[in-house]
């Protein structure tokens, strides 16, 4: 279940339709200091993407590092997103009808990290034959206040 401060932190971000770097650093410090911890949390955030106009690039690193780290080790099996999963969050990143830069982030990401990938996930979107383009970025995460980039 998600905290009221979770809630809170949507409405008034969707109601702008912005994120910006001040307000990352707060859902990453004050909302949710241990990352994702539910469903109900990466839908109100993969929700939250989808809804915004304008976002800093820090949005896009964070959500992208939370959900992969939700969706491979937080659930279970461990390293693994098996076709409930895989079917859940499809439909999540897709819920606009056209995936956010985001969503096709994550879908790459856990690709890359989860040892096994179901369908539909696993063919969602396809990695592009053009190197270095989008998916050379390296997810940032936010460990102990600061920002760091990991492999």
């Amino acid at each position: 279940m998600s905290s009221p401060s979770l809630q809170e932190f949507v409405s008034r971000t969707g109601a702008k339709s912005r994120i910006t770097f001040g307000d990352v650093r707060r859902l990453q410090r004050d909302v949710l200091p241990d990352g994702i911890s539910g469903r109900e949390e990466a839908e109100l955030l993969l929700r939250l993407d989808g809804q915004v106009t304008r976002a800093d690039e820090a949005w896009a690193d964070w959500l992208v590092a939370a959900i992969t780290d939700f969706v491979v080790w937080g659930e279970r099996p461990t390293g693994a997103v098996e076709s409930e999963a895989a079917l859940w969050l499809k439909s999540l990143l897709n819920t606009t009808g056209v995936p956010t830069k985001a969503a096709r982030r994550i879908a790459r990401e856990i690709r890359r990290e989860a040892e096994q990938v179901a369908e539909p996930l696993r063919s969602y979107i396809p990695e592009p034959d053009i190197p270095g383009g989008e998916l050379a970025a390296v997810p940032a995460r936010f460990e102990a206040g600061a920002l760091s980039l990991t492999a």
